[in-house]
């Protein structure tokens, strides 16, 4: 009844004036407004204003549409590069921004953004070892990782924000986080082999060397085990069972008889020892995980989620004291 009155007193109306409340809804009813726009469309027909209103209040929205060029594109999300930055540092953030670069057919960025990665890897490890013990036992573990990662967002944003994020508005295709994680686990992996090889491998002792082999054997099956994350997407159930009992779960069940077999070698040092304790804990940790996700696949049950995140936490927490 209300909006009847509205559209017989709005006909006497002026197109600019009936634009004037379309252009100010907050100050009219709801009746109001229908009607002004009821009377536009029949006086204006196609050539309406109310269209032309309505294209202006949603520029964004439809030049999204219009221009969705990465709509057969697949990106790591900023969040994803987030997670293996914190996980694998630098090396892991250069590589999915590698990706990323390759996805928009860019290789020379390709290039030197894996590049980056390493060299930004090498100069913090490099700065860590400059700083004096003391003062590094007062930096909480969480400090450095949460600070390159924030600058690696920042660097992510001001390269690729504007693209990730209109990928995202259209809802294109992302990586998803697990691959992104995978990615940045095996990225530590290989900062951790490093260090061992910069730490541990010296020139004299025959325990030093008997130590070495078999820490190298222990760091291929880890690697190669690894490979497991990046496969969890693209590969069938079965595909995945296969390589769980065939390869990912004997190499782990393979390292904890290594660290075990180290311990009886004649003079260990006594930090090798040490180290040799986080290892087993963080050998026993991987195959407990790795044999939950075959369980889950094997279910194919999603009940698992809670309790493999909470191991990943404990794998986290062994890796950081081995740094």
């Amino acid at each position: 009844m209300k909006k009847k009155l509205f559209l017989e007193k709005f006909k006497v109306k002026t197109k600019n004036e009936l634009l004037e409340i379309l252009n100010n809804r907050e100050k009219y009813t709801s009746n109001a407004i229908d009607a002004a726009e009821i009377i536009l469309k029949d006086k204006y027909s196609e050539n309406s204003e109310v269209n032309k209103l309505e294209t202006i209040k949603q520029p964004l929205k439809k030049q999204s549409v219009l221009k969705n060029e990465t709509k057969n594109l697949k990106f790591y999300s900023q969040k994803a590069i987030g997670i293996a930055t914190f996980i694998g540092g630098p090396l892991a953030a250069g590589y999915l921004i590698r990706e990323n670069y390759l996805s928009l057919n860019k290789p020379d960025e390709a290039k030197n953004s894996l590049l980056i990665g390493i060299v930004s890897t090498v100069v913090l490890f490099a700065t860590i070892f400059m700083i004096p013990e003391s003062i590094m036992d007062k930096v909480p573990n969480q400090i450095l990782p949460a600070i390159y990662t924030g600058i690696i967002l920042f660097i992510v944003t001001k390269i690729h924000g504007t693209i990730l994020d209109q990928h995202k508005e259209n809802g294109n295709e992302f990586y998803s986080g697990w691959k992104a994680a995978g990615i940045g686990l095996i990225s530590g992996s290989i900062i951790l082999i490093g260090l061992f090889g910069y730490i541990y491998i010296l020139p004299d002792g025959e325990e030093y060397q008997k130590y070495d082999t078999e820490l190298a054997k222990f760091t291929k099956n880890e690697t190669e085990s690894l490979v497991f994350y990046e496969n969890i997407n693209t590969k069938t159930i079965n595909s995945l069972l296969q390589e769980l009992d065939n390869s990912v779960i004997p190499k782990w069940k393979d390292n904890i008889a290594i660290i075990k077999k180290t311990n009886n070698i004649e003079n260990l040092p006594s930090e090798l020892l040490k180290q040799n304790k986080i290892l087993l804990k963080y050998a026993e940790l991987r195959l407990k995980t790795f044999e939950l996700f075959k369980t889950a696949i094997t279910l194919n049950t999603t009940i698992y989620e809670q309790e493999l995140e909470q191991l990943h936490k404990e794998i986290d927490e062994q890796i950081e004291k081995l740094n």
